[in-house]
C-alpha cells in the first residue's frame, strides 16, 4: 500500500509530467563563502520565477529563507561533517534528521553515496539509515550516489549504473547521479535503476549550450529530470538558465530552442 504522505511530497518535486527541475544550493555548507550564492533568498526568487520545480539545500536555509521556498519542493542536505578546510575529511554523518526536515516542511531529504571513496561505509550506512526513518514519517529519500572511476579514466554508465543500484538496493526512493557517455550505455543503466533518477549540473562548465546537450542526451536516455548547482547560480543569468532547463525538461524543446531561453 502507498504511503500518502510519501506521494504527496513527491508530488511537490515532481511535475506532472513525472519530471523535474532542481536547482542545487546546499555547497555552502561545505565550501563556507561561495560565488553566486551569497544572497540565497534573491537566488531562490530569481529560479523560482523562472519555473525552476524544487530546491535542494541546506537546514539554514530553509529557515531563513521560508517564505522565499514556499511553493517550491524542498529537499534538505542530510549529511555531512566536514568542510573543504579540514585537513582530514573523516566519516560522513547525519546533520539533519528526518524529524528535523519534517518540522521544517521538506519534501525530500538526501544524503550521499560514495561509492570507492574513503567514505562509502560511513555514506551508505547514513543512507539506510535515512531510508527507515523516511519510511517512519513518510519523507522520500534522495541517494547522490557518487563513484570513483578507475585511475587514469572517466567515469562510464556502468560505473554510474553500479552505484545508482547500491542506492535503490538500500532503500532511496529517488537517485542523483552523474550522466555519462555513451547514451545508449545510460539508458541500459537506468533501466537496471527503478526509481527516478535525476542527473546533476556536475562543476562549472564554460559552455552552456555543451551543458545544455549533456541534459538533453540524458533525458532521451530516461532521465527525470536534473539538479543543477554551479551552472545555475555561477551564470551571469541564473534566471535566463533556468528558462532553459525547464523549457528542455518540460516542454521537450532542442537545445537550440532552449538557448534562446538565456536572454
Amino acid at each position: 500500500m502507498k504511503d500518502q504522505r510519501r506521494e504527496r511530497r513527491l508530488q511537490k518535486i515532481f511535475a506532472q509530467d513525472g519530471r523535474t527541475v532542481i536547482v542545487a544550493c546546499d555547497h555552502a555548507g561545505f565550501m563556507g563563502t561561495v560565488k553566486g550564492l551569497e544572497k540565497p533568498g534573491q537566488l531562490i526568487t530569481s529560479v523560482k520565477e523562472a519555473g525552476v520545480d524544487a530546491i535542494l539545500t541546506t537546514k539554514g536555509i530553509a529557515r531563513a529563507f521560508s517564505s522565499e521556498l514556499a511553493s517550491l519542493g524542498l529537499i534538505l542536505r542530510a549529511d555531512g561533517g566536514a568542510s573543504m578546510r579540514s585537513p582530514v575529511m573523516g566519516n560522513l554523518s547525519i546533520v539533519c534528521s528526518v524529524d528535523e526536515a519534517c518540522s521544517l516542511g521538506a519534501h525530500a531529504v538526501i544524503c550521499m553515496g560514495m561509492i570507492g571513496f574513503p567514505e562509502e561505509p560511513s555514506s551508505l550506512h547514513n543512507l539506510a539509515e535515512l531510508t527507515e526513518d523516511g519510511l517512519r514519517c513518510g519523507m522520500p529519500v534522495m541517494a547522490e550516489m557518487l563513484v570513483k572511476p578507475k585511475e587514469g579514466e572517466s567515469v562510464t554508465p556502468q560505473d554510474v549504473g553500479f552505484a545508482m543500484r547500491i542506492g535503490v538496493e538500500l532503500g532511496a526512493d529517488l537517485i542523483k547521479a552523474s550522466f555519462a557517455r555513451p547514451v545508449e550505455d545510460f539508458r541500459t543503466a537506468l533501466h537496471a535503476c527503478y526509481r527516478p533518477v535525476v542527473v546533476l549540473g556536475g562543476e562549472k562548465a564554460k559552455d552552456e549550450r555543451e551543458v545544455l546537450q549533456g541534459i538533453a542526451d540524458a533525458l532521451e536516455a530516461g532521465a527525470s529530470g536534473v539538479a543543477v548547482g554551479r551552472n545555475v547560480w555561477q551564470h551571469s543569468n541564473p534566471a535566463g538558465i533556468c528558462r532553459a532547463l525547464v523549457a528542455l525538461v518540460h516542454k521537450g524543446v532542442s537545445v537550440d530552442e532552449a538557448m534562446k531561453e538565456i536572454k
